[in-house]
């Protein structure tokens, strides 16, 4: 029997993936960069159930749907990103914040990005939000009227840290942003809240009463001109890969001491490498090329979440809507649808997100 050679199978591989035409009209090749495939994605898959493959900052997902760019208690950012994408969960729980929020006193919720419509490495930017199980949210508050599209774009979030240094600036931060944060740790969907370590501190100094939700809130680079939710992996996703548990504690001691020395802010040896931009196909759950490969929906609108004011019943295939994924011991309800600026610093550098830190 003729033996086939390695340098010949890798060439029946990469003739078989190139003959995968993807719904966005790139083909799938051995070597091209996963970031590629899933950032040209404009819909996400079409599946009977959502599921999530993989960890927060190696997988895909299917089965997303999108938060409406405008709702009554929220407004999306920078859309040209195509971001606003997520497990249902997720979704339905972001709008659910933005309500209970402003039930609270907040003006409302400026999202930041969420995921792309199928998961994935994203072309720029975050090292997770890969599963559809992370969202970003602004602590600038939702102003009183209707951005424009240029000023999604261009409008600045407000770091809450004293330029150069690790504290948070008593001139912006309020108790207002301590319930914000506060209420988003509040529900149990929520395993995880990513801020910067003097926001954590400031908690922690002035927190009084229950604080038992700080435990959640979790200190890493970055993440001061917004706070990072992430829910923990969802039923029906076996193939999703959970995080380690959190300490039990309030997280305010020795731990949250290192980030105020100098070791976590030592400049990085040699030349930075981003995860996102060496990751291939071959690195991600095999899923995950079903996932680029599955059917999109007919239209944004019949797999999009809320959306001035009104919600209706879902416009998805049948077997979705008869999906028995379950969250707190309830059915899940069907599917409602709709139409850092770096900074000159001094002393111990302003924290930046660490590439090799996948978060």
């Amino acid at each position: 029997m003729k033996r086939t050679t390695f340098l010949g199978r890798a060439a029946i591989l990469g003739a078989a993936l190139a003959a995968i035409v993807l719904p966005s009209g790139l083909a799938i090749s051995g070597g091209q960069l996963a970031k590629d495939l899933f950032g040209a994605e404009k819909l996400p898959a079409v599946a009977a159930k959502p599921q999530s493959f993989g960890f927060y900052s190696k997988g895909c997902f299917t089965g997303g749907v999108a938060i409406a760019t405008d709702g009554p208690t929220w407004q999306a950012m920078r859309l040209s990103r195509n971001r606003r994408w997520g497990h249902p969960t997720m979704i339905r729980l972001i709008e659910k914040l933005s309500k209970d929020t402003v039930a609270d006193g907040w003006p409302g919720l400026l999202l930041g990005d969420i995921s792309q419509p199928r998961g994935g490495p994203m072309l720029t930017g975050h090292a997770s939000h890969q599963v559809g199980l992370d969202a970003d949210i602004w602590f600038t508050p939702m102003p009183d009227h209707r951005l424009t599209a240029e000023q999604r774009e261009t409008m600045s979030a407000v770091s809450m840290i004293k330029q150069g240094g690790l504290t948070v600036d008593d001139r912006l931060w309020t108790p207002a942003h301590m319930k914000l944060l506060r209420r988003a740790a509040s529900y149990p969907e929520v395993e995880r809240i990513f801020v910067h370590p003097g926001i954590k501190k400031k908690l922690c100094d002035t927190v009084t009463g229950d604080r038992s939700w700080l435990a959640k809130i979790r200190p890493f680079w970055g993440h001061d001109y917004h706070f990072h939710v992430r829910i923990g992996c969802q039923p029906g996703s076996p193939g999703c890969k959970k995080q380690e548990a959190i300490p039990a504690d309030d997280g305010c001691g020795k731990p949250l001491a290192w980030w105020f020395t100098a070791e976590p802010w030592k400049t990085a040896k040699g030349p930075v490498v981003h995860a996102r931009d060496v990751m291939t196909m071959a690195s991600l759950p095999k899923e995950c090329q079903a996932v680029l490969t599955a059917p999109e929906p007919v239209s944004e609108a019949a797999v999009t979440i809320g959306g001035n004011g009104v919600t209706t019943a879902a416009a998805a295939p049948a077997e979705a809507e008869a999906s028995d994924d379950v969250q707190g011991g309830a059915s899940a309800p069907a599917l409602p649808v709709s139409a850092y600026t770096e900074t000159a610093t001094s002393g111990v550098p302003l924290p930046q997100a660490r590439p090799e830190h996948n978060r």
